[in-house]
């Protein structure tokens, strides 16, 4: 298959607990979605809702070189992705609960919040993303204080 359901089965692996169905066909829309030269950093699935009795909303979540993209196939016809930039990045949250965990990406525009997450991916995900957030939001300060 992709190099991103390859990550997210490896993910699936090490933390089974995390509670994702139909990995293939999300990660089949970010495949879909990548730019030339963009590379698959960091790859994981959860549910997309803050409700933990919802199960049936999993999207997978990569982190590139440009950005984060989260793609939900939907059950009969289309699908979502979004997409989030560095410069849009505001603040990751995480928390754990009594069986899974979950983390809330804030953005300029909306709030992301993946749920059912096994509560030992917990550090793995937020060292993820912060550390490529903080790297990538130097590159966007460096370049706005060259154009001025």
């Amino acid at each position: 298959m992709g190099v991103v359901y390859d990550q997210i089965k490896n993910y699936k692996k090490k933390f089974n607990s995390s509670v994702m169905w139909r990995i293939k066909q999300h990660s089949k829309i970010i495949e879909k979605h990548l730019n030339p030269g963009e590379e698959v950093l960091y790859a994981f699935a959860g549910q997309l809702n803050d409700n933990p009795l919802n199960m049936y909303c999993t999207a997978a979540i990569v982190l590139t070189t440009k950005r984060i993209l989260i793609g939900q196939k939907n059950i009969l016809f289309g699908y979502t992705l979004n997409a989030i930039t560095p410069d849009l990045f505001n603040d990751l949250q995480v928390e754990a609960g009594i069986f899974w965990g979950k983390i809330t990406i804030d953005t300029a525009k909306e709030v992301v919040i993946v749920s059912n997450l096994d509560k030992n991916s917990l550090s793995e995900i937020e060292t993820n993303i912060s550390e490529y957030m903080m790297k990538e939001k130097r590159k966007y300060v460096q370049n706005e204080a060259q154009e001025k």
